[in-house]
């Protein structure tokens, strides 16, 4: 598991997104185990709380679910984190966008742009 956070934003959130991404991308399947909190916090250099934490959030919106004493596992339905993977990718590409707009680039000297950045 890559685990490289950026220090410039809240831990919490990029955990929560890396896991989606995660599960979206089948790199971890439905119904599977996680690394435990400690295993997680020592790979992210984190703290276990802000792993635990992160745990909770994906679990109070579906992703995720704990068995006491067994650990976390990924639910069944991994549409939540497919959803959120989405809504990951319009958040960054709208972003990217609007930066470029700044720098008062038009929407087709962008498609240009991206199309020579693909081909190098």
């Amino acid at each position: 598991m890559n685990w490289s956070l950026d220090k410039k934003r809240p831990i919490c959130p990029q955990i929560c997104e890396r896991l989606c991404i995660m599960i979206a991308t089948g790199e971890v399947e439905a119904g599977e185990k996680l690394m435990s909190v400690r295993e997680v916090a020592l790979n992210a250099g984190v703290t276990p709380n802000t792993v635990q934490k992160s745990f909770e959030q994906l679990e109070q919106k579906g992703v995720i679910y704990s068995r006491r004493g067994s650990g976390w596992y990924v639910n069944e339905d991994i549409h939540v984190a497919q959803e959120m993977m989405r809504e990951l990718v319009h958040g960054k590409t709208a972003a990217y966008l609007s930066d470029m707009r700044s720098l008062g680039l038009s929407d087709s000297e962008i498609i240009n742009v991206i199309k020579e950045y693909e081909n190098e």
